[in-house]
């Protein structure tokens, strides 16, 4: 019935009505965000990876908290993987939520620490919601389809940090956006970054790479810690710099929080390395990179790795369904100049032609490759509509030193097929069964 009305009304009487929903669900279960700390992040790309990470931070503090993200349920020490993928799973809908938060607050959690998506704030899930802590990542290429333009796609994010201008701030300086976020009100104002000083807050220096995990040095307003971060990529420098400014803005001791970082040794479906004999002599990455920004700062990192092998990057990537179309020919093109082999695959088409979108990922790759390295279709280049085959045909063409990327779903173990009909599939499954009939 739901789905049935949802046909019929506009967007606008449809938030109406979330935001109805939100206050008899936050009534319901007691008004639970009033009894925990509440901490929620938000930005394009990120969002689960430092989530995951403050929560760590928390844990080597000794704080107990629970966390909801696209990949996981945590309440104190039980971590519950998703398994089941629907269009609402990065902020579930204020019922799940506020019951999630009540469940927090009787397990006698001290924080929560919350994905916030832009489509979340703009159909009201989080109302009923005060943050204590907010902290703003990014903002790139994504939502469109919903949004219109990215004016209001940053203005839905910005609408959380207005809404809550007694919450403490955490702003990453290095994105395009960043002072419309500090600008906001806030109890405490803090900024990170890797490129350059800032007032109050931390920033990166001394960042040494590898093709495993990245080393860097948090300078902060009186003191400073060196993190090894078992996960590679400038890019998780930032994620793990806002984890430790938030932990800096609660208080924590910069021992503690450097442990709870270096605690991580990955995070599941981002940047993930499946290895499953030492008999494998090339490299299989899974990582939920969806939009052109994710993509490149992943294909960015796996070619430094590279750098000191004759190893080839082998990309097996699509586009979502139903999602802003723009961004397909690009990621595409980011294949076609990052790579040496490329696959072209179905990913959670939704109610669209699966091959159409293939297509139009696929169509991008002349753009992005350059004039030494010819794309010719069935020769370096393939389009393997079963993306379990497609995923084979990637290792299979693998050598020594090689890296085989697969991007878009990450840890999801369901694709989208239809409207609202979902199969089981897991990337990491298929990887992980493939490498051992290989390798044994």
């Amino acid at each position: 019935m739901k789905h049935f009305l949802s046909k019929f009304l506009s967007q606008n009487t449809k938030n109406k009505l979330h935001k109805v929903e939100a206050s008899l669900a936050a009534a319901r279960h007691g008004y639970p965000a009033r009894k925990i700390k509440v901490i929620g992040v938000t930005g394009t790309k990120g969002k689960t990876t430092v989530c995951n990470m403050i929560a760590s931070v928390l844990d080597a503090a000794g704080i107990k908290n629970a966390m909801e993200t696209t990949i996981n349920t945590k309440i104190g020490d039980v971590i519950t993987p998703h398994k089941v993928k629907d269009k609402w799973v990065t902020t579930p809908p204020s019922s799940v939520l506020q019951k999630f938060l009540a469940t927090a607050v009787r397990e006698k959690c001290e924080v929560a620490v919350l994905e916030v998506t832009s489509q979340a704030i703009d159909q009201h899930r989080i109302h009923g919601i005060d943050f204590d802590l907010l902290v703003y990542t990014n903002l790139s290429h994504e939502h469109l389809e919903y949004h219109g333009t990215k004016e209001n796609y940053l203005n839905a994010k910005l609408k959380v940090f207005k809404d809550n201008p007694e919450a403490i701030s955490v702003v990453n300086a290095d994105d395009a956006d960043w002072k419309s976020f500090h600008s906001q009100r806030a109890k405490e104002k803090f900024l990170y970054s890797i490129k350059k000083p800032v007032e109050h807050g931390l920033v990166a220096r001394k960042i040494l790479t590898s093709s495993a995990d990245v080393t860097f040095t948090a300078a902060f307003d009186d003191g400073q810690a060196t993190v090894k971060l078992a996960m590679p990529g400038i890019f998780n420098v930032q994620n793990a710099l806002a984890a430790f400014t938030v932990g800096i803005a609660l208080g924590l001791e910069p021992d503690k929080i450097k442990g709870g970082l270096e605690n991580i040794k990955g995070v599941t479906g981002r940047m993930e390395a499946i290895r499953v004999s030492r008999k494998q002599d090339f490299t299989v990455i899974v990582d939920y990179a969806h939009n052109a920004d994710s993509l490149k700062n992943v294909y960015e990192t796996v070619k430094d790795g590279l750098s000191k092998t004759d190893g080839r990057i082998i990309a097996v990537l699509g586009a979502t369904g139903r999602r802003d179309k723009t961004k397909r020919p690009i990621m595409g093109a980011l294949a076609g100049y990052y790579a040496d082999l490329v696959v072209f695959t179905n990913e959670d088409p939704y109610d669209e032609d699966p091959m159409s979108i293939v297509e139009e990922v696929a169509e991008g790759i002349f753009k992005g490759g350059k004039k030494k390295h010819q794309w010719r279709l069935n020769r370096n280049y393939w389009k393997v509509l079963d993306r379990e085959q497609a995923i084979k045909k990637a290792l299979k063409e693998a050598r020594k030193n090689d890296v085989v990327i697969i991007t878009g779903k990450g840890a999801e173990e369901v694709m989208a097929v239809g409207l609202h009909e979902f199969i089981p599939f897991s990337d990491r499954k298929i990887v992980r069964a493939e490498l051992e009939r290989l390798f044994g």
